[in-house]
C-alpha cells in the first residue's frame, strides 16, 4: 500500500522551507540553514546565500564590444550555478510572512534579501540585550492565570524558557524547577 509520503515523493511535491517567526530569528536562520544543506546542490546554494550570484562570463565582439553570454551559451557548470541562484531566492523567499517579504521583495539575489532579513530580525546588539532583559522579566512576572490547565501553563512556561534558550540566555535548573513550582496555585 502507498503513503501519503510516498504519493507526495512521485508527485514531486517538496517540502516547504521554515516559515519565519519574528520573536525565532535565530532558530528559523538555523532551521533555513539545515533546509538548504538538504536540498540537491546545497553547497552551490549555500555558495549564493554567502557569496551572492554568479559573475555572467562576457564574450569580446569582432568589433570590440563586450556582451554577457547568453545561458544556452554557458558551461554545464556554470548552467547548475545560475539554477542554484534561483533557487537560493526562493528558498529564502518562500521562508517569509508577508510582511517581511513586502520589504525585501525589491531585491533579486539571495544573499541581499538574506542579509537584509538578519538586519531587520536581529539589528543590533542592543536589541539582542534588550530581549534578555525582556525574558528575564517575562520570566520574574510569570505565574498561573486563573482558569488556565496545567497543560497550558506548563506550555506556556516551556515557551518561555524556549525563547530564552535560543538566544543562548543560561538559567540553573534548580531556578527554573523552583520557579516552575512555586507559580503553581496552591490548589
Amino acid at each position: 500500500m502507498t503513503t501519503l509520503a510516498e504519493f507526495m515523493i512521485i508527485a514531486g511535491a517538496d517540502n516547504r522551507p521554515p516559515m519565519l517567526e519574528k520573536s525565532l530569528y535565530d532558530s528559523w536562520k538555523s532551521r533555513m540553514e539545515h533546509y538548504r544543506e538538504n536540498k540537491e546542490n546545497g553547497r552551490m546554494i549555500l555558495c549564493s546565500f554567502q557569496n551572492g550570484p554568479l559573475i555572467w562570463p562576457t564574450v569580446t565582439e569582432a568589433d570590440g564590444t563586450i556582451q554577457t553570454k547568453k545561458y544556452e551559451e554557458l558551461s554545464a557548470t556554470k548552467k547548475n550555478q545560475d539554477d542554484c541562484d534561483c533557487k537560493a531566492t526562493n528558498i529564502v523567499l518562500q521562508g517569509l510572512p508577508p510582511d517581511v517579504y513586502a520589504i525585501v521583495n525589491h531585491h533579486k539575489v539571495a544573499k541581499e534579501i538574506w542579509d537584509r532579513v538578519k538586519l531587520l530580525m536581529q539589528g543590533t546588539k542592543l536589541s539582542l540585550q534588550e530581549k534578555e532583559c525582556k525574558l528575564y522579566d517575562e520570566f520574574d512576572k510569570f505565574t498561573f492565570v486563573k482558569g488556565e490547565t496545567l497543560y497550558q501553563y506548563y506550555w506556556r512556561f516551556a515557551q518561555l524558557i524556549n525563547n530564552m534558550n535560543v538566544i543562548n540566555m543560561s538559567m540553573r535548573a534548580v531556578q527554573v524547577n523552583t520557579k516552575f513550582l512555586n507559580s503553581l496555585p496552591p490548589e
